[in-house]
């Protein structure tokens, strides 16, 4: 015959229920300075500019803003491909939309003007913004 043995259960403490929710409290203050301290999820990219080759596209990109604000991740982009003017917004996560795909957005600039390279066909190219004193305001892909 086979005697089963049950776990034998520890005594709960005020001591260590204490010691518990201390531990979680610190934990739950500390977390915040800890994911502070990471590095960014794309080291640099934001900072960097950019002018490469892709898929036969010339891709040029550089961060422009007033002050200063564009070494600490202000201002915004001018990004051009094969010379003509991509225009990207920047959404509140962070992220890029570009005015070829505003359905999906892009971690970083560089990564939203390769999309757009991507869903542009081989003989297509940006339309240039409409001469000054045009009635016909827009941005064209």
């Amino acid at each position: 015959m086979s005697v089963s043995r049950m776990p034998s259960r520890v005594p709960v403490t005020r001591r260590g229920v204490m010691q518990g929710l201390l531990a979680s409290a610190a934990a739950a203050v500390l977390a915040p300075v800890v994911a502070a301290s990471w590095p960014p999820r794309f080291p640099g990219s934001e900072d960097v500019s950019f002018d490469e080759m892709y898929h036969g596209r010339h891709i040029l990109g550089a961060r422009t803003g007033a002050g200063g604000r564009a070494a600490v991740g202000g201002g915004e982009w001018h990004v051009t491909v094969d010379g003509r003017p991509l225009h990207l917004m920047r959404r509140a996560d962070g992220s890029y939309l570009s005015m070829v795909d505003h359905y999906q957005s892009y971690p970083t600039a560089l990564a939203a003007a390769r999309a757009a390279v991507d869903e542009l066909s081989p003989s297509e190219q940006l339309r240039g913004v409409e001469a000054e004193g045009s009635d016909h305001r827009g941005v064209h892909a």
